[in-house]
Formats: C-alpha cells, sequence, structure tokens
C-alpha cells in the first residue's frame, strides 16, 4: 500500500506541474522475479519513476516503453522473458529465471476513469479492496483495456469496464470474499481477455503502548514500512510529537483509555513497551477481551505468565485461542540487543505474522518462494453471446 500511496502523491506533484505520466503495473508473472504481480510504477514524461516494476532491470526499458505510451496515448503490454539466456537485450544481467507481463497505461487527468482514480479509490478508506487489470495475453494488437474496476468491503465501487462488466464484478467480489488474488483467461467468440484480479489490504496499523527511547527506532522503521503507527504513553513528557520524527500519530492515554481512540481491524497489531508493569497489564486485560490478531509484549516469560495469573485470578476467563495472539516475549530470535535490532526482530515478526509465513532462512526452503498455482491463469469459457 506504501507504493500505492507515493504514486498518488507523485502523480498529483507531475499533474499541477503539467507533466505527462504513465503508470507500469506487473499483471502477470510465469517463474521468478524480484517483482510479484501488483508491483507499480510511475513514469514521468521526463524520466522520474516512482515505485518499481523489478529490482532495478526492467526500469530503463519500461522508462522508454511508457514515453511511447504517453506520446500514443495508448496502452501497451510489455512481455520481459528472464528465461532467456541472452540478457545483454536489455542491457543488464536479470538475475531472474521468469516471464514477466508489464501493462503500461496513459494516464489522463481529464479522464475521470484514469487509472490513478483507482488507485485513489482503493487508497480512499481502510478497507479490503479489489483493483481489476483487463489485457489482452494472446494477441498484443487488440486493445489493452488497463485498470477498469475497484471494490471496496463497504460496496463502493467503480466499473468502467468496456466489456464484461458483470462477469469481472462477480469475480472480483469473489476474491474479495476469499482474500486471495485471482488470474483469469475470458474466452468466447466475442473475446479473449486476461484479468488480474488483485486484493489490496490495508497497510498494517502498528500500536506501540510505550514512548520510551527504545520506540523511537520502531517508529521510524514502521514509517519506513509504510505502516500507520500510533505511539501512546500515560506520560506527557514522554508522548510528544516532536520527540518522533516519523509520521506516527503520537497520544497521551491511560490504559483504561486506549480503545476508546484506536480503531482496531484484521491488520491491527499491538506492542506492549511501556516497561510500566500495571499500565501493560491493564491494557493487555482490555485486548484479550476483543478480537485483536496480534498483541506483542516486551519483557521475559516469567513477566508474562506473572500477568497472565494474575488476570486470571481477577476472573478474566482466557482461553486458548485468546492466548495463541500473545506474542511474548516478542520478536524473532535473530539475537538482537540494541534499541534498532530489537526493533528490527518485532517488525520482522510481525510482518511474518500479516504474511502467513513460519519463519525460516530462504536457503532452506526446498520449493519456491512463491507458489506457482498462485499466478495460475484460470480459463472461462463464456456462453456465444458475450
Amino acid at each position: 500500500m506504501k507504493e500505492i500511496k507515493n504514486i498518488i502523491a507523485a502523480y498529483l506533484r507531475a499533474s499541477q506541474s503539467g507533466k505527462k505520466t504513465a503508470l507500469a503495473t506487473v499483471v502477470h508473472v510465469e517463474g521468478s522475479s524480484y517483482r510479484r504481480p501488483g508491483a507499480r510504477m510511475l513514469i514521468t514524461e521526463d524520466g522520474e519513476l516512482t515505485g518499481a516494476i523489478s529490482g532495478g532491470c526492467l526500469e530503463g526499458d519500461a522508462l522508454r516503453k511508457a514515453l511511447l505510451v504517453i506520446h500514443e496515448k495508448k496502452s501497451k503490454l510489455v512481455t520481459y522473458d528472464t528465461m532467456d539466456d541472452d540478457d545483454a537485450k536489455f542491457g543488464a544481467g536479470l538475475g531472474c529465471n521468469g516471464i514477466i507481463q508489464v501493462l503500461i497505461e496513459p494516464v489522463d487527468p481529464s479522464d475521470p476513469s484514469n487509472p490513478i482514480t483507482f488507485l485513489e479509490a482503493v487508497n480512499e478508506k481502510r478497507q479490503n479492496s479489489v483493483l481489476v487489470s483487463l489485457f489482452n495475453l494472446q494477441d498484443r494488437k487488440n486493445p489493452q483495456y488497463g485498470t477498469c474496476l475497484s471494490l471496496r468491503e463497504d460496496g463502493s465501487f467503480i466499473n468502467t469496464a468496456p466489456v464484461l462488466q458483470n462477469i469481472l464484478m462477480a469475480d472480483a467480489k469473489e476474491s474479495l470474499q476469499i482474500q486471495h488474488a485471482s488470474f483469469k483467461n475470458y474466452i468466447s467468440e466475442n473475446h479473449n481477455l486476461t484479468a488480474f484480479i488483485e486484493v489490496i489490504k490495508p497497510p498494517v496499523s502498528l500500536v506501540i503502548a510505550g514512548a520510551g527511547n527504545d520506540v523511537i527506532p520502531l517508529a521510524e522503521m514502521a514509517d519506513i514500512l509504510g505502516w500507520e503507527t500510533t505511539v501512546l504513553d500515560g506520560r506527557a513528557n514522554y508522548a510528544k510529537k516532536e520527540r518522533f520524527v516519523s509520521t506516527c500519530q503520537v497520544l497521551v492515554s491511560k490504559p483504561d483509555q486506549v480503545l476508546d481512540q484506536i480503531v482496531v481491524d484484521a491488520q491491527t497489531a499491538f506492542l506492549l513497551m511501556t516497561h510500566n508493569y500495571n499500565y501493560d497489564k491493564t491494557l493487555l486485560r482490555q485486548l484479550l477481551q476483543i478480537d485483536v490478531p496480534y498483541i506483542g509484549m516486551l519483557g521475559p516469560k516469567k513477566k508474562r505468565q506473572r500477568m497472565l495469573d494474575e488476570l486470571k485470578k481477577e476472573g478474566l476467563f482466557i482461553s486458548d485461542q485468546q492466548l495463541s495472539v500473545l506474542h511474548s516475549p516478542v520478536g524473532l530470535d535473530i539475537g538482537a540487543e540494541t534499541s534498532e535490532e530489537i526493533s528490527l526482530s518485532i517488525l520482522a515478526e510481525i510482518k511474518a505474522f500479516f504474511a502467513g509465513k513460519n519463519v525460516q532462512s530462504l536457503r532452506k526452503i526446498t520449493e519456491t518462494i512463491h507458489p506457482h498455482w498462485a499466478t495460475r491463469i484460470k480459463e472461462v469459457k463464456l456462453s456465444s453471446n458475450l
């Protein structure tokens, strides 16, 4: 989501300066690549790039293609075959082994349905959303319709697809429900089109209870990741915005008033780092009684057990499911010692949790990092009248 936000901001700056732009999106990958489907890059006519579609090896050629798209005002599907040993034709060693499909669309500010409009729609609210990109994989001379549908979980949508509107909407709703992207090839007498149906989740909302010095690098690193961070503390001399150079929100709050100021959703993570036993315990009591996906607590196992024992004696029933969301001691075992290293350990664990990953070294993984089934294109036979 951070990439989308940066692209929107860059587009607004370019538009205010009268610069023409194009949007490049990775819409399909076969094999391995540095970036996966959904990676985006905004390109201005003077060569400014925001976002990335690779590790740097495709950007130069994509820039040249984008300038052509801007000039012709016509979307273009570009294929990069990094399975070819002759990497020299791209001017660099690609270091990948895949076929990458990149859709490049002109962005016309006068067109209310330009691709940035759809990005703004999914960025407008903190909700799960779907974006649909429609392209012609079989015949690149045919129209490449590009970004044509956005759907949010509140039901609001933009659907400008010139064909298959109802079918695309139904498939977008299905992807939103199962929370998984899909690729579909729609075949009929009149069409042979491929859709990338992308699920976009809001960024992690990181709520840090504690505004001590050890939280400062944590908030800064979370800001780099594009997470939405809130720092809160009962001590007004600690919870000061000027102590944090990141864009985080800083609140002074008693522990029993925290949840009155925080919206909790499926992408929310709480960290208890006040170094105040009673503050953390009071807040933990409240968090265990609501639907919070992740609670991390700083400190040793003895602290956690003592706190849980006291809460139980005070009459709080704690189920196994409630305990499963509590990560204490928080963080991955990377040998962290300094505040910066501990921050890295904590953020890495939270990232892995929301990505549904069991953490291990990549060199120990025997299968591909990204499963091939995730980008498999499902063929859909349509009736002849569509």
